[in-house]
């Protein structure tokens, strides 16, 4: 029997994910998840999922971060992507992820499930032919490099850096994750490191380059969370 974690916060689509599933899947175990960190929690209490569905625009995350969260906690499971966002910049950043899936949240019931049962034979679906995996590669990636950087980031560490991109400061970090203020300076000084950048103001700065209004090209005007830091401020 077939266990499938879907992660997604609005109930409607919730629940047409799971009628979807129920066509190609009548028996498979399906849980839940409304936010990354349930669904982290999800994963490394009760590990062994068969495929993961995951909306990008999940609540407590940012641009592809929730992502490759998911990605850390469970490497081995495949993972298909249910999004409104179809522009090929994005899909191709997050094929280089090493995602199973896109598929647009507008398809049909019946173009979900050969999806899902695509995923689960071991295939890369990807709906439509300008989102093909060959069109997407042909897609410069600006951000593959920031992408690599991130890969080496803990899924705690990943954690961090979507607070410090809030604005949220050691000691609010420290609280909202029941851990001492001494080890989140050890997670940003680590994070700065990794993602080579001497600040935690140019931390928030790459991060941008992989939010969603970036990578398909939009504009708009952002609150203005650089000036909750010092630029000065390491860790």
């Amino acid at each position: 029997m077939a266990r499938l974690l879907i992660i997604e916060d609005h109930p409607l689509f919730r629940e047409a994910l799971e009628n979807a599933i129920r066509v190609t899947l009548p028996d498979a175990e399906l849980s839940e998840a409304t936010s990354i960190d349930m669904a982290a929690d999800r994963l490394s209490s009760a590990p062994g999922f068969d495929l993961i569905l995951l909306d990008l625009s999940i609540p407590g995350t940012s641009g592809l971060s929730g992502l490759l969260r998911i990605r850390k906690t469970a490497p081995r499971t495949p993972v298909l992507v249910v999004s409104a966002h179809q522009d090929p910049k994005l899909v191709a950043h997050v094929l280089s992820l090493g995602v199973a899936g896109y598929i647009s949240k507008s398809t049909s019931k019946e173009q979900l499930a050969d999806a899902i049962r695509g995923v689960l034979r071991g295939d890369v679906h990807v709906q439509g032919s300008a989102l093909s995996p060959a069109s997407a590669r042909r897609v410069r990636l600006p951000a593959r490099d920031l992408l690599k950087r991130l890969h080496e980031l803990t899924p705690q560490q990943l954690r961090v850096l979507d607070m410090i991109r809030c604005g949220l400061q050691n000691k609010q970090i420290a609280y909202e994750l029941a851990i001492c203020e001494t080890t989140v300076k050890v997670h940003v000084s680590e994070i700065l490191r990794k993602l080579q950048v001497m600040s935690r103001t140019k931390a928030i700065i790459e991060m941008e380059r992989i939010d969603f209004v970036n990578l398909i090209g939009e504009t708009r005007s952002r609150a203005p969370v650089h000036a909750r830091g010092n630029d000065t401020e390491r860790s």
